[in-house]
């Protein structure tokens, strides 16, 4: 394995042990990484809350839009009611979510927020006070060791050298003996060299063992040091990780839903709402209201009048549907009763909130943009001018189409045109609007 240079004591890293000189910095540097995972936990929670938001937002606006749809649709009865429910399931579920987004911010996020700061205290000089402390706790403890591992390593080196100098006279002596060159004198010399060279290796040998011998003996204090040091820092990553733990589980329970009793409720009511649709009710409904069961203004013989005798016009026949009653007319053109409202509406129709009189051929049908039966708007028809005359309405008027107006018995209003072949006149109110109206809802001011 290669080594590493640890500049604090200046000893060569041989292994990757964690006794060897410097190592014990991984273990300080899971400190700093400490405070950089509650950063990025909070992160992670901060994203997931967002995505809560967003799948709320993303529900309601489903739901919104869908249950137009639906309460401007067809209203065959029950089945629709329960189709609306799973539109009010979404309100009630995005309701849920918004509470996990808010649990996850203002309880989890918060707390780690909190522990963080109170965990780690950042230093003037930039670092945090526990990663300086542990740093400081490891090189106190190694200094003694790491000294005397200097002085092994250096007599180390210097046994070895002497080793390879002796090595290296002895072959020189041996290669001068086979020289006829050399003279005695030049001879002692090398063989003196040779007997230098081994005190050499004696006392270099002896000095690296003794070395040894006091690095061993001060290898358990600091082994010791050491592991006390180490202990600390345990004892603090223990703390976060015992944290976090705590902290998950509560992410766990704000986003675990199906133990809610709320979130059980709401499928629990989508369960009844979608059992109690009933196609026979809805059935009988449609035939009651919409089929042969409705009430018809059947032809009668009917005394000609020239001022107050009026033919059924196509948007009286149409709110005929709708249980309205015109105004009787004797034959001596005197009123009999004011029109009303009322008809034989089941008890089902009077407790829903849907428009009893949707058809396929309106044009408020959302699925629909054309206009089944043909007709146009009156106001881009071409009409004969008349004199515009001052009338008064005898009863209260709702119009129940874009081009009708609306009056209540006693207002004044304006007759720009005379009364077509259906007997509905073209008018204006004091306020601008124009409009039609039935003509026989209002009299000539004298």
């Amino acid at each position: 394995m290669s080594g590493s240079y640890d500049d604090s004591v200046g000893v060569e890293v041989s292994s990757d042990s964690f006794w060897e000189v410097g190592n014990y910095k991984r273990t300080v540097k899971r400190i700093d990484d400490g405070h950089r995972l509650c950063s990025d936990l909070m992160n992670c929670i901060h994203e997931r809350a967002r995505i809560e938001k967003v799948y709320a937002q993303q529900l309601t606006e489903w739901a919104k839009r869908w249950k137009q749809l639906v309460e401007k649709g067809p209203q065959y009865g029950t089945v629709e009611r329960a189709w609306c429910a799973f539109m009010s399931e979404a309100e009630k579920v995005s309701e849920l979510h918004l509470e996990v987004k808010g649990s996850l911010m203002n309880e989890d996020f918060e707390k780690i927020k909190n522990w963080q700061k109170e965990a780690f205290h950042k230093q003037m000089m930039g670092g945090f006070k526990e990663t300086k402390e542990a740093e400081d706790g490891f090189r106190k403890a190694q200094k003694p060791w790491a000294k005397k591992l200097k002085e092994v390593e250096a007599a180390k080196k210097a046994y070895h050298a002497a080793c390879k100098e002796e090595k290296l006279a002895i072959s020189r002596e041996t290669n001068s003996k086979a020289d006829p060159a050399l003279n005695p004198e030049q001879l002692k010399k090398l063989q003196d060299k040779v007997e230098r060279s081994k005190q050499d290796v004696l006392k270099t040998k002896e000095k690296y063992e003794k070395s040894l011998k006091e690095l061993d003996n001060a290898t358990p204090q600091y082994m010791e040091n050491m592991e006390q040091v180490f202990e600390q820092c345990q004892q603090f990553e223990e703390k976060r990780l015992r944290f976090f733990r705590e902290v998950l589980l509560e992410v766990q329970k704000h986003l675990d839903l199906s133990n809610a009793a709320s979130y059980k409720n709401i499928y629990r009511e989508l369960e009844q709402n979608i059992k109690t649709a009933d196609a026979v009710e809805d059935l009988r409904w449609f035939r009651a209201n919409q089929g042969p069961g409705m009430s018809m203004n059947w032809p009668q013989f009917e005394e000609w009048s020239a001022d107050l005798n009026r033919t059924l016009s196509r948007r009286e026949k149409k709110k005929a549907s709708d249980g309205v009653t015109l105004t009787g007319i004797n034959q001596t053109g005197d009123q009999v009763s004011q029109p009303n409202k009322h008809s034989s509406v089941s008890s089902y129709e009077k407790n829903q909130s849907y428009p009893t009189d949707w058809s396929d051929e309106e044009s408020n049908n959302p699925f629909s943009s054309t206009d089944a039966n043909g007709d146009t708007n009156p106001f881009d028809e071409d009409t004969s001018p008349a004199m515009e005359v001052r009338v008064r309405a005898l009863y209260d008027y709702e119009g129940q189409e874009q081009d009708e107006l609306s009056f209540k018995a006693g207002d004044e209003l304006t007759k720009m045109e005379n009364e077509d072949e259906q007997g509905w006149c073209k008018g204006r109110l004091d306020n601008g609007q124009v409009g039609l109206y039935p003509a026989n809802y209002v009299e000539p001011i004298q």
